[in-house]
């Protein structure tokens, strides 16, 4: 998937950085572009202040552009607005693959961002979500082997310093566990991991119809041979 257009969808800011960070940074490195789209300025957690720096500092460490939602903190809903917002950020950046919560999560703005983002990207190919730490239900079969850009995923969140500091769940040692965590199961060493809605594989394109009628092997039985003939 080499130079496609990688959209990730978040309700706050980190929210993003915290699901698939170490994956962006993957894409950007195969060559992607890579667009971060968030919903909200988390204006009713901590460091409301400081939060859109942040974001944008995080965002330059993932080496992706950022896109705002303009939606306020605590009240998304999935309502055809919201999901007009993603379609519009969807088809300016001719998304191919996009990334964003789990359905089932105990943050309303969480479920509100994956529903919205569902409608969004009816679609596409290729849907994939993410686990957060309020997420309830998560069965993620997609693998990610992010060992070579854990610590650029860390430094990612570290520029939400407002968050660093206030909440557990962004402490290095928190991400690194779940990324452990999550390389065991995929037999790997560290690893992020994706419940997905469709993943399409891009394998080698089908040949042309008439290119493979001309290289069909065709089947011709051998010319009717009786007995006396043989001997």
């Amino acid at each position: 998937m080499a130079g496609k257009s990688v959209v990730a969808v978040g309700a706050h800011p980190d929210d993003i950085e915290l699901g698939c960070g170490a994956t962006l940074l993957a894409h950007a490195a195969a060559g992607d572009r890579v667009t971060m789209l968030v919903m909200t300025g988390g204006e009713s957690g901590p460091g409301t202040a400081n939060r859109h720096l942040e974001q944008r500092s995080a965002a330059a460490v993932l080496g992706a552009g950022l896109r705002w939602g303009g939606l306020v903190d605590c009240r998304m809903t999935a309502d055809s607005g919201t999901v007009q917002v993603i379609e519009q950020v969807l088809a300016e950046t001719s998304a191919d693959l996009v990334y964003v919560h789990a359905p089932e999560d105990s943050h309303q703005d969480h479920r509100a961002a994956a529903a919205a983002t569902l409608s969004a990207a009816r679609r596409l190919a290729r849907v994939l979500h993410y686990q957060s730490p309020s997420t309830l239900t998560f069965t993620p079969t997609v693998f990610v082997d992010v060992t070579a850009h854990l610590s650029g995923k860390l430094a990612a969140l570290a520029a939400h310093s407002s968050q660093v500091e206030n909440s557990p769940m962004v402490e290095p040692d928190a991400v690194q566990a779940s990324a452990r965590h999550w390389g065991a199961q995929a037999r790997i060493g560290y690893a992020e991991a994706f419940q997905p809605t469709r993943m399409v594989l891009d394998l080698a394109p089908a040949a042309p119809v008439a290119d493979r009628r001309r290289s069909s092997t065709r089947i011709v039985p051998a010319p009717h041979r009786t007995a006396a003939a043989a001997r």
